[in-house]
């Protein structure tokens, strides 16, 4: 569509108005840009959803729009949208609605328990700050067209043993990190606990998550051998680092010592450690 015709469009946008007033559905006909089935009235234009509903419209086109139409379009937060695969990752840590079954398949199946079937993470969908993940396409498409009557529903209190398994971004997450992470990061934290991190000018705490950060990277099983690497030199160096304190510790006295008689490295030590004020211990 031309951005003349766009910005001609009626109240309901996209949406097929004969649809969402005779069975309150949204039926979005933003897929083409065909105007096969458009129609002109009082200066806006129309999409229709079918040749069917294009002939209600011209019929009595009066009956579909304000004041007459007896549904308004719901305000764009209340219309349900389709998520991608990485829209849905960035929606982690919030779980997915019905633990992941399909809403559609379940109420149309009445609810039934042969009805409960894992959705599928490629027809994913929000709704009212909700996800929901569908069967297929065709159950998507029922979900995004219908919310009303699908969007709140119950589980029953007995579940069937899952088919395949559970997509570990619709798990809460401590539910996540126990079947994703949970042996790297015992590992991390029992190294931190042994070791006691300190970093030169940073909490205790920051320097502890610092670590274990670095840990979780270079023993990735899942990282790339370069990746490791580099994270273990990254962690080697962070030690290193906050070794200073340590050694600082025991070599600096109250009294000034002269030059002479300090240790051979005491003060390149110094210096390196007074450099780490302000200094990002990661990328710096």
């Amino acid at each position: 569509m031309t951005y003349e015709l766009l910005s001609r469009l009626g109240e309901f946008g996209q949406f097929c108005p004969v649809s969402l007033a005779e069975s309150q559905e949204l039926f979005d006909c933003s897929a083409t840009d065909s105007l096969e089935f458009a129609a002109e009235f009082r200066g806006h234009y129309y999409k229709m959803s079918s040749q069917e509903k294009l002939n209600k419209f011209l019929e009595n086109p009066e009956l579909y729009v304000p004041p007459l139409a007896p549904h308004p379009l719901p305000s764009a937060d209340m219309i349900p949208k389709r998520l991608t695969l990485s829209e849905l990752k960035s929606r982690f840590p919030k779980c997915a609605e019905l633990q992941g079954y399909c809403p559609v398949t379940y109420k149309d199946g009445n609810q039934r328990y042969e009805a409960l079937v894992p959705g599928s993470i490629n027809y994913a969908l929000e709704y009212r700050n909700r996800i929901y993940i569908c069967e297929n396409k065709e159950k998507l498409q029922k979900f995004l067209r219908s919310p009303l009557k699908y969007w709140e529903q119950k589980l029953p209190h007995k579940l069937p043993p899952l088919r395949e398994p559970i997509l570990l971004t619709s798990l809460p997450l401590p539910g996540y990190l126990e079947q994703g992470i949970a042996t790297s990061l015992i590992k991390a934290m029992n190294a931190a606990g042994c070791l006691k991190p300190k970093f030169p000018f940073l909490s205790i705490r920051r320097s502890a998550l610092l670590y274990v950060a670095l840990h979780l990277k270079a023993f990735n099983p899942k990282g790339s051998e370069y990746t490791r690497k580099k994270y273990k030199k990254k962690m080697e160096q962070f030690m290193e680092s906050c070794e200073l304190i340590t050694y600082l510790g025991a070599k600096m006295t109250r009294k000034y010592k002269e030059p002479q008689f300090r240790a051979i490295d005491f003060d390149h030590k110094l210096k390196t450690f007074l450099s780490l004020r302000n200094i990002d211990p990661i990328n710096g």
